[in-house]
């Protein structure tokens, strides 16, 4: 777009006419509409990549039920905010973390699964949790290996394993290798990531 607006005057450096002035003007102006609907859309465009994934289904008791195959789910950042808090949406959908020994699910002990606070694909069983005293929720293996995705997260000057939701994208929390048997993992988890679903 700056391009198109330096082109003009460079071209004609002599006053230009009347017709000349109402035509620049013009293509000024549709330049300029065209960044504005540019950066609307952008604002509007869902984020996410889209496609199909592979899950396992479980029941809320931790009971395996079946893989299927889902269409990733792809929204916009608007319509995220309007279904997360402030801080899910900013742990979620931004890869922040919510301050340790705050989280509403730290000291959550019935039976029961934990699930994506954004799309409810099941992440961890209840079975599987243990105090970690690192201030967040701590499990040491996920329900089914296909329904947590890890990536290379090298934020801060450190390489870290980052663990999200394969259906919806959402950053969950990070895995790191000082848990307890019988996989030796920690798989430290923000707890406004997550919702509840008691047995």
């Amino acid at each position: 777009m700056n391009t198109l607006l330096r082109a003009v005057p460079e071209a004609s450096p002599r006053r230009l006419s009347r017709r000349g002035f109402l035509a620049t003007s013009t293509l000024t102006l549709a330049a300029l509409a065209i960044g504005c609907a540019r950066k609307s859309e952008a604002a509007v465009a869902p984020t996410g990549t889209p496609g199909r994934v592979s899950l396992v289904e479980f029941s809320n008791d931790g009971r395996r039920l079946r893989t299927v195959q889902v269409d990733k789910l792809v929204k916009s950042d608007a319509q995220w905010r309007k279904q997360l808090s402030p801080l899910a949406f900013e742990v979620t959908r931004h890869a922040g973390t919510e301050r340790a020994f705050t989280g509403p699910l730290l000291n959550e002990h019935r039976k029961g699964v934990f699930r994506c606070t954004c799309c409810d694909t099941a992440l961890y069983d209840s079975a599987t949790k243990f105090e970690s005293g690192t201030g967040w929720p701590s499990f040491w293996q996920p329900i089914a290996k296909q329904n947590v995705v890890e990536s290379s997260d090298t934020m801060f000057g450190m390489t870290r394993t980052a663990i999200s939701c394969p259906r919806c994208d959402a950053h969950l929390g990070h895995v790191f290798d000082d848990g307890p048997k019988p996989t030796g993992l920690r798989y430290c988890m923000n707890s406004v990531a997550l919702k509840f679903a008691a047995a």
